[in-house]
């Protein structure tokens, strides 16, 4: 409110109406009044009696079900009675009160997704989180509050991805029509904001007039009278030049707004359709906003490490909807896979008669295996290290860069040309020799007599630069190979 220069009634110590500033206090009085839902209200206080003998009593709230007399529809109402409870029900959640009324806390900064809403499927506590050593949820209440060893720890990394890939299918189907109401949303808010911005100017042109006529009815005579009906009408009519200032502000942005939802968004909300990961990832979203987004379908997330590589995850939805998930975490060896002792018990079989590493970590990979420290594929290094702890050897080398014959490696290219590798590499360093790298690490040249010549009149200086790239752009931003 305060950066759209929009202010709150207020009465001062006197008693007369004012206009100022937002504050915390104005503003959470006004969502907290039952008068702005049209009810009368009484009992909504009372007296403590003091905690020690001669002190005053204290007034505290009563909960909503203790109000004492509560009359529905007596006041015009800006909001009806459900969404002033609704209100009511997330400033409460908002309150971070673990353990005294099972609260969520608000979104706060912080990488963790599900801080707040995690709880521990063992013992039924809320679980705290940690981000020294890296982040991991962490359930130690019966450690700070009995003195008993801590409950459970789990790391973050796959849990929060797996509940964020369960939120975002879960909203897929939604995004179009997610995207239609925030623009209907977003016109609602403009239009409200347009329209309290001129009652702001209507009602300090009416004080600047009004300051007009009391200094025209004074006595000249009374000069402090005058002088002081004078500055007051001088501050009246600043106040409806900078409130005419911010109306003229928001007239263009207004009409870009209009002109871009018109000519664009309206053709492009189809093809937003199944990008509601890519906008989830993007760097402009802060956590606290993920973290809202996500509290607005997840009621919370209730963990379970698992002895194992699985650790279990049943998300309650909004509504009651529970869907249950199995993370594969990280482990710190093949003993700890579930599937571990058949895993190595499998690629030992498959050394003996000859595979090599890389084919067995495929096969395996196919088999649904996996290594301990990637969620979906068997890396050949581990393949390698059952088989060196088995005192299995290779019959036969491989090579690491392993390709087609129609491609030459750069030992292979500086045999054909006779010429030292090294300089293959200084020139590829360089930038003078531009070739792309393979996702294995290695440099393929192709094996025909153009690049063969090519690197020869490079050798020798007759070209300055060589560019073997399979594909690049040109100057009119087409592509070439």
């Amino acid at each position: 409110m305060n950066e759209r220069d929009l202010e709150l009634p207020r009465r001062d110590r006197y008693g007369d109406l004012c206009w100022t500033r937002a504050t915390l206090a104005a503003v959470a009085a006004v969502l907290k009044n039952p008068a702005y839902a049209g009810a009368f209200v009484y009992g909504r206080t009372r007296f403590q009696p003091p905690k020690r003998e001669g002190a005053l009593p204290q007034k505290a709230t009563r909960p909503m079900e203790e109000w004492r007399i509560v009359v529905k529809d007596r006041y015009p109402a800006y909001i009806d009675w459900p969404i002033y409870e609704k209100i009511r029900a997330v400033i409460r959640d908002n309150r971070a009160e673990y353990m005294r009324i099972k609260t969520r806390g608000a979104p706060r900064d912080g990488e963790l997704l599900l801080h707040g809403i995690a709880w521990c499927a063992r013992c039924g506590h809320k679980m705290y989180v940690r981000y020294k050593g890296g982040g991991e949820y962490v359930c130690n209440h019966l450690r700070t509050q009995e003195g008993q060893p801590t409950c459970q720890h789990i790391r973050a990394s796959r849990i929060d991805a797996a509940a964020a890939d369960a939120f975002l299918t879960a909203l897929a189907p939604a995004e179009l029509d997610a995207l239609s109401h925030s623009r209907r949303v977003q016109q609602q808010m403009n239009n409200a904001l347009r329209s309290s911005a001129e009652r702001e100017l209507e009602r300090k042109r009416y004080t600047a007039a009004l300051a007009e006529r009391q200094f025209n009815r004074a006595d000249p005579d009374n000069r402090l009278v005058a002088s002081e009906l004078e500055r007051r009408w001088e501050a009246a009519l600043t106040d409806v030049r900078a409130a005419e200032e911010a109306l003229a502000r928001q007239m263009p942005s207004k009409a870009i707004t209009q002109v871009a939802i018109s000519k664009e968004l309206n053709d492009k909300v189809i093809s937003l359709t199944g990008r509601l990961p890519q906008i989830w990832d993007d760097e402009a979203i802060s956590d606290a906003h993920r973290k809202a987004l996500l509290r607005c379908l997840i009621e919370k997330v209730v963990l379970d490490r698992g002895e194992n590589d699985l650790a279990l995850a049943r998300i309650v939805w909004r509504g009651g909807a529970v869907t249950e998930l199995e993370v594969r975490m990280s482990v710190n060896s093949v003993t700890r896979l579930t599937r571990g002792t058949e895993m190595r018990e499998r690629s030992l079989a498959l050394a003996r008669d000859g595979v090599p590493d890389d084919e067995i970590a495929a096969i395996l990979t196919q088999e649904g295996h996996r290594s301990p420290r990637c969620a979906d594929k068997v890396l050949p290094i581990t393949v390698g290290r059952l088989r060196r702890a088995a005192a299995i050897k290779v019959a036969t080398q491989r090579s690491r860069w392993e390709h087609d014959d129609s491609l030459l490696s750069p030992p292979e290219l500086a045999r054909t040309l006779k010429i030292p590798v090294n300089w293959l590499y200084v020139q590829i360093r360089s930038k003078r020799l531009l070739i792309d790298r393979q996702s294995s690490g290695a440099y393929l040249f192709p094996n025909t007599p153009s690049v063969l010549d090519a690197v020869r009149n490079l050798r020798n200086h007759v070209l300055a630069q060589l560019d073997l790239r399979i594909c690049q752009p040109n100057k009119e931003g087409h592509q070439h190979g």
